[in-house]
């Protein structure tokens, strides 16, 4: 057993002094308690690290490149997604594999230990599918062992082009399948998930109630009878009045009037819900996994957060589209968007914990839940899923419990205070650096040279 003593440490139930964490080989915790081994790395802060529950690898390739006005008057998510079809369209798979080993360093060193990809991206040009119809979900499993982070690899299922069922177009063959090909791609993803690391999960990703029908959704729960089942919903005006006219209802109220919503599912971005199907939600024991980073720079709209909490509801942080990988970035955007919406102060906080505090411990059990990841505290029997902070610096200056947090997540610099990650017991983030950085940058670098970038 390999054991860090920390200084102080966020525990289940609140903070400790002085506390040792002893790290099985399996990857489990072993021990928590008092110092009993002088072997031991020494640490100032030790928290939980956190799932990232969703992420499109691929997209972090396209960080910067779509942020000029088009030719369109008003440009929107919408016109932003005719850009991301145009520069998929060229990925072939070792490319893919070079982004999402990138993406998953950089998610380890901003302090996620694990990651849930939403992986829609299944064949090559014009949806011609590979000899290995899962060929691309198993490069996601690839980068992840090549990174080291945890993963829960979520396979989609795309159908449609929108409501009225019109076929893919573009970019977005890429993304296809018929029931019978998705049941078999998913059961290619499944086999690539079970000759990987323990700590690898695989759930079901039908992608949005306007790219899949009743059948499909049905099928995609039948092809994942356990696992978790991740799918967007309410992320823009437009998609919902798209189903409203088509359905004449609102899409969050569907779902819950024809499914059991219930821990399982995790729904994402739910920008676009009204105050009683927020409620709803909150009350079905769904994660919310929110985006706040991605939702700001695509313009999706804010989250009822602070109702949402209220109503007893569970939340996770996801980076999405890669634009900016940084978790405590993802929860300093969501506090100030509920305090921007409502000309508050301190938003999410309650009587007993500060704002940080909640942000930070409401979105490793979300994380934990939606990932179906063994995860969210440090406690026996748990993954070693850890953050080390040192706090010896101008940013936090050894500030104790709540206060640490705080200034983590507001001060801005929360990313340079990391000094050690540990997922699932691996050590993969050493004095703030993943040890095949050099090698991993390289690899993407040249991708990112053979690609044509000219949006």
């Amino acid at each position: 057993m390999k054991y860090v003593t920390a200084k102080q440490a966020l525990m289940p139930d609140g903070w400790q002094n002085d506390i040792q964490i002893g790290i099985q080989s399996d990857g489990l915790i072993g021990y928590v308690g008092p110092q009993r081994s002088q072997d031991a790395l020494k640490l100032d802060l030790l928290l939980p690290a956190p799932v990232n529950l969703h992420s499109h690898a691929f997209q972090r390739a396209m960080a910067g490149l779509t942020e000029t006005r088009g030719p369109d008057a008003r440009d929107s998510f919408w016109t932003w997604r005719k850009l991301m079809y145009r520069f998929l369209d060229q990925l072939n798979p070792d490319q893919i594999e070079a982004i999402a080993t990138l993406v998953f360093m950089e998610m380890l060193e901003a302090g996620y230990a694990g990651v849930a990809e939403f992986h829609y991206l299944h064949h090559a040009q014009q949806g011609k599918p590979y000899a290995n119809l899962s060929e691309l979900s198993g490069r996601i499993v690839t980068a992840a062992e090549t990174a080291g982070i945890g993963l829960t690899l979520l396979p989609v299922l795309y159908q449609f082009g929108g409501c009225d069922k019109r076929p893919l177009q573009g970019g977005q063959q890429r993304f296809g399948n018929d029931l019978d090909q998705f049941s078999r791609l998913y059961e290619g993803a499944g086999s690539a998930i079970n000759r990987s690391l323990p700590d690898y999960h695989i759930g079901v990703a039908p992608h949005s109630l306007r790219a899949v029908d009743a059948d499909g959704l049905n099928t995609a729960m039948q092809l994942c009878p356990h696992g978790p089942i991740h799918m967007h919903l309410a992320e823009q005006i437009a998609e919902v009045a798209e189903f409203e006219d088509h359905f004449s209802t609102r899409p969050a109220n569907w779902l819950m009037d024809n499914h059991d919503v219930d821990s399982r599912w995790c729904l994402i971005h739910c920008t676009q819900m009204t105050k009683s199907e927020t409620r709803r939600l909150a009350e079905s024991g769904a994660v919310a996994g929110l985006c706040p980073i991605t939702e700001s720079n695509l313009g999706d709209g804010i989250f009822r957060g602070t109702q949402y909490l209220e109503a007893g509801g569970t939340i996770g942080i996801g980076s999405d589209s890669n634009v900016h990988i940084s978790l405590f970035d993802e929860l300093r955007t969501l506090e100030y968007s509920q305090r921007l919406r409502d000309h508050s102060r301190a938003a999410l906080a309650t009587t007993n914990r500060s704002t940080g505090r909640v942000l930070f411990e409401e979105t490793i059990k979300g994380g934990a839940q939606a990932a179906n990841r063994n995860s969210g505290k440090i406690s026996l029997g748990k993954l070693a899923d850890l953050i080390a902070i040192d706090s010896d610096n101008q940013w936090l200056c050894n500030r104790q419990a709540d206060t640490s947090l705080d200034s983590l997540v507001f001060g801005g610099h929360g990313h340079k205070c990391i000094s050690d990650v540990w997922s699932a017991g691996r050590h993969v983030v050493r004095q703030g650096l993943h040890p095949q950085r050099n090698t991993i940058i390289n690899n993407f670098k040249n991708v990112m040279t053979e690609l044509v970038v000219n949006l």
